[in-house]
């Protein structure tokens, strides 16, 4: 019997989200692997299962199918294991969420991805750690633009709106019939049941409303104390619009603040550093493809060539 090399060894562990979304791209980096290479392939159900087969992978080299989530949900298990250093990851990006992906290089077409799994290569890359043990892979921002916050602001407005129309319903059958009642006894000559009637159609009518996003205002400036290897880059009483830390710049981070303008445009304070401090006010931020937060204070510590993804040639 031939013996293969561990780097020959593959452990492809499929994430559900990316056989629900795209089956056929599933199955087409299935076949290329499993022809160019020994593959365990692992259908998990869950997190438990998917931290279970990355626990028993034994010397495959761990290869993740699915989205941005599914890469760093491997690469947080195999950090808290902390068994990063001597294991490097794999992706075939399949899914809806892809921008980590590309942004680190990754092919994002099944066969081609799944070549460069087979033909590629191991680039160690640098990793941002918190002190909660949260990895990030690619970058954060505060407040975590294209979180949605605004828009499920603005539905939760709409349908409180629509809290107190709906409730007549329930005050009629909770004892509230002598409201109805007395509406009906009105000059519409409305009976109770006719008069639930038409407030029922009232709320469909509202219902179908578009929600009213331009009554909700967006975040605003937040006043967050900002300090890169023990030196303060901007304090609580200068407003900002943004933070930035993006790890990959000479075994540091590159944290861009944009302070409020205030008549001309202020220009962004750019630091390169390897320990970065946010605190102030509850704040939440995206890092990577999550928001996370309200939190009052975090710190970040770059890991120089902390983690390893197998990129072409």
């Amino acid at each position: 019997m031939t013996e293969v090399a561990a780097s020959d060894q593959l452990l492809v562990v499929i994430d559900p989200v990316a056989r629900w979304t795209d089956g056929e791209s599933v199955r087409i980096a299935k076949d290329v692997l499993s022809a160019g290479a020994t593959t365990k392939v692992c259908l998990p159900e869950g997190p438990e299962e998917f931290a279970r087969a990355l626990a028993r992978r034994g010397s495959r080299r761990p290869v993740v199918v699915g989205d941005d989530r599914a890469l760093l949900r491997a690469v947080s298990l195999l950090h808290r294991q902390r068994e990063l250093a001597g294991c490097g990851v794999s992706l075939v990006p399949v899914g809806g969420v892809l921008s980590l992906a590309r942004a680190l290089g990754v092919p994002v077409g099944a066969v081609a991805a799944a070549r460069a799994v087979l033909d590629g290569v191991e680039r160690r890359l640098d990793l941002l750690v918190d002190e909660s043990d949260g990895v990030v892979l690619g970058a954060l921002r505060i407040p975590p633009v294209g979180a949605g916050g605004g828009m499920r602001g603005a539905e939760e407005v709409e349908v409180g709106g629509l809290g107190g129309v709906g409730g007549f319903g329930e005050a009629e059958g909770s004892g509230g019939s002598a409201g109805f009642g007395s509406f009906g006894g009105g000059a519409s000559g409305l009976g109770g049941h006719a008069w639930l009637r038409t407030c029922q159609s009232l709320v469909r009518t509202l219902a179908a409303r578009p929600a009213r996003v331009a009554s909700v205002p967006g975040p605003g400036p937040s006043r967050l104390r900002v300090e890169v290897d023990g030196v303060t880059l901007v304090d609580l009483d200068q407003p900002v619009e943004a933070v930035s830390v993006t790890p990959g710049v000479a075994g540091g981070a590159e944290v861009e603040v944009r302070p409020v303008s205030v008549g001309a445009e202020a220009s962004p304070l750019r630091v390169v550093g390897r320990r970065v401090t946010v605190s102030g006010a509850d704040f939440r931020y995206r890092a990577d493809s999550v928001v996370s937060g309200p939190v009052r204070t975090r710190t970040w510590t770059v890991h120089e060539g902390g983690w390893g993804l197998t990129l072409p040639s």
